[in-house]
């Protein structure tokens, strides 16, 4: 078996009582998509929070190869070589593009790159070659074109690469996705399958999704959640057979659509 590069193991949450998450465990490996999939309130979202670092689980333990993180912190996850992305994007609407995506590099500068773009601090050489990374992440999203645009006045659809190259500049080994494809068209989301499925040659992902189109093609495994429970695991194929999920999901989807 390939070794895990992230683990969660017998993580339980709970916010005033109320169970978030009993005894979840999932496992990441080299070069591979991980999809977490289950209804509205199933725990998806904790789940995510708790692999960034912005929830801390009253049980259970966070392992990054091989070795257990402890008191994991979103400012902890580039020296992990982890990056993530989130719903709400998180752009800085005065900022350039290019300067956004810079900012998603600033471990890998001697002084930080979010105070020299604000004049705070001197910016030197280092600050022109992560440019030029930033600019090359760009056009590899295809979306080069923008980099001197202002996030407002982009299309939601490009807001979102902009997003994920902020994510990818720091060139990282495990990259965490929350719901990237919410808000985008069909044609949008199969170019974001394709993406993402292009980046498992260089990195490992932990995908969050609702889109079951989009999860069944791009993941290599799924984790299915319901009530801050693991109700099934395996490939797409396996999981889209199993009872528990088309009762629980999968079945739901399919009743709606008819």
């Amino acid at each position: 078996m390939t070794e895990s590069v992230f683990e969660l193991s017998s993580v339980t949450v709970s916010f005033g009582g109320i169970v978030a998450l009993s005894d979840v465990g999932l496992d990441v490996r080299r070069s591979e998509v991980v999809g977490v999939i289950g209804p509205n309130g199933a725990g998806k979202t904790t789940l995510f929070n708790v692999a960034c670092g912005l929830v801390a689980p009253q049980s259970g333990t966070v392992t990054r190869n091989g070795r257990v993180v402890r008191r994991l912190k979103p400012t902890a996850l580039a020296a992990l070589g982890m990056s993530r992305t989130l719903q709400g994007l998180g752009l800085f609407d005065r900022m350039t593009v290019v300067e956004n995506v810079m900012v998603g590099a600033d471990h890998l500068a001697r002084t930080s790159i979010a105070a020299g773009l604000l004049g705070l601090a001197r910016s030197g050489a280092d600050t022109a070659a992560i440019r030029d990374r930033a600019l090359a992440t760009l056009s590899e999203l295809r979306i080069d074109e923008y980099a001197d645009r202002y996030p407002p006045s982009l299309p939601y659809a490009v807001r979102k690469r902009v997003a994920l190259a902020r994510a990818l500049v720091g060139e990282p080994t495990l990259l965490l996705l929350d719901e990237p494809a919410s808000g985008l068209s069909n044609a949008e989301m199969d170019e974001l399958g394709e993406l993402v499925r292009g980046l498992t040659s260089r990195m490992s992902i932990l995908l969050v999704e609702h889109h079951m189109d989009l999860v069944m093609s791009v993941c290599d495994r799924l984790v299915v959640l319901d009530f801050g429970k693991v109700i099934a695991r395996g490939t797409p194929d396996t999981v889209r057979e199993d009872p528990a999920v088309l009762a629980a999901y999968l079945g739901d989807e399919v009743d709606r659509d008819a």
